[in-house]
C-alpha cells in the first residue's frame, strides 16, 4: 500500500505538469457512490461472457482516450453536426465495445445520479478487462472529470503501429510517460486482434531492398501474407496480437524476441538498449511485467483535463 501511495503521489505531480491538475484519490466515491466499482465490474463481466473480445476492446479504448486530451472520456462522445468526434477518426474506426461503458453508466446513474464521471467508469472497466483476462488488479485513482471537446482530427496524435523507437519515445514523453512506461504499456498488446492494415507495411514492399521486414520471422511473415492477401476482400481480415489473445500474460515480450509480433512499433522496442533490456526482463518474468504494467497504468490513467460529469457518455451536458 505504501508503494501504491508513493506511485500515486508521483502520478499526481506528473499529471499536474501535463494537464490541468485534478486531484485524484482512492476514496473519492466512498460516501457518494460506494458500489460504483462492483456495478462496473459486473457490467464488464456480463459483456465478456457474451463476447470474449470485450476486454481487449476496453483496454484499447482507455489508451486511445488517455492519449488525446488525457483520460476524459472524449473518445466516448458521438459526432454531432459539423463536428467529427474522436471515435470517427481513422485510428479509432476499429474501436468497439462502447455499449459496455454506456450500459455501465446507466446502471451507475440509477444508483448514484450525477456523481461518477464516464472517464472514471472507463478507467475502472480497463482495469476490470485486465483482471478478467487473468492479469493483475490495482486500485484505480478516482475523481476524473469528463471533457467537452472531441475532434477526429486530433487522433493523428495517437502512436501508430508503424512508429520507430524515437517516434514512440516522443509520443509517450509528451504525456509525461517514460521509456519504462512505453515498454510496460506496450504489453497491453498481449490481448486483442489487429486488422491487416496495421501491419501490411511489414509483409509487402517493406523497403527498396526487402519485400518483407527482415526482423520478422520468415514463417510468421508467410502466415500473415496468407491471412492478408494482396487483393484483400475480407473487411475483418487480420491476426490475433499473440496466440493467447484473451489471456493477459507476458507472451508478447517472448514473441518480440522471436520476431513474431505484428507491429513495427513492437519490434522497435529492440532497437534501443533501455527498451531492449526491459523486453528481456518482462519476457523472463511475468511478475516483473505485471508490476510495471500496474504502475504505468496508474500513471497514464491519472492524466486528466476534463470539466464536467456527463449524464450520458455519448453527449456533453
Amino acid at each position: 500500500m505504501a508503494l501504491l501511495i508513493a506511485v500515486l503521489t508521483l502520478v499526481l505531480l506528473v499529471s499536474a505538469s501535463t494537464s490541468p491538475a485534478i486531484a485524484l484519490s482512492l476514496n473519492h466515491y466512498e460516501k457518494t457512490c460506494p458500489d460504483v466499482e462492483s456495478i462496473v465490474a459486473k457490467a464488464v463481466e456480463r459483456a465478456t461472457m457474451k463476447d470474449k473480445t470485450v476486454p481487449a476492446a476496453l483496454l484499447r479504448m482507455h489508451f486511445h482516450d488517455c492519449f488525446i486530451r488525457g483520460c476524459d472520456a472524449s473518445v466516448l462522445l458521438y459526432s454531432k453536426g459539423n463536428n467529427k468526434a474522436e471515435k470517427d477518426g481513422p485510428a479509432n474506426l476499429s474501436l468497439h465495445g462502447f455499449y459496455v461503458i454506456e450500459n455501465a453508466k446507466k446502471e451507475v446513474e440509477a444508483a448514484c445520479p450525477g456523481v461518477v464521471s464516464c472517464a472514471d467508469i472507463l478507467a475502472f472497466a480497463a482495469r476490470d478487462a485486465v483482471v478478467l483476462s487473468g492479469g493483475p488488479t490495482w486500485e484505480v485513482p478516482k475523481g476524473r472529470k469528463d471533457g467537452r471537446t472531441s475532434k477526429a482530427s486530433e487522433t493523428i496524435q495517437l502512436p501508430a503501429p508503424t512508429f520507430n523507437i524515437s517516434q514512440l519515445q516522443q509520443s509517450f514523453s509528451q504525456r509525461g510517460l517514460s521509456m519504462d512506461d512505453l515498454v510496460a504499456l506496450s504489453g497491453g498488446h498481449t490481448i486483442g486482434f489487429s486488422h491487416c492494415s496495421s501491419f501490411q507495411n511489414r509483409i509487402r514492399n517493406f523497403n527498396a531492398t526487402h519485400d518483407i521486414d527482415p526482423t520478422m520471422h520468415p514463417s510468421f511473415a508467410a502466415s500473415l501474407r496468407n491471412v492478408c492477401p494482396i487483393k484483400n476482400k475480407a473487411k475483418n481480415a487480420g491476426a490475433t496480437m499473440d496466440p493467447s489473445s484473451t489471456a493477459f500474460d507476458n507472451t508478447y515480450f517472448k514473441l518480440i524476441l522471436q520476431g513474431k509480433t505484428l507491429f513495427s512499433s513492437d519490434q522497435a522496442l529492440l532497437t534501443n538498449p533501455k527498451t531492449k533490456g526491459l523486453v528481456y526482463k518482462f519476457a523472463s518474468s511475468k511478475q516483473s511485467f505485471e508490476k510495471a504494467f500496474v504502475n504505468s497504468m496508474i500513471k497514464m490513467s491519472s492524466l486528466n483535463g476534463g470539466q464536467e460529469i456527463r449524464k450520458d457518455c455519448r453527449v456533453v451536458n
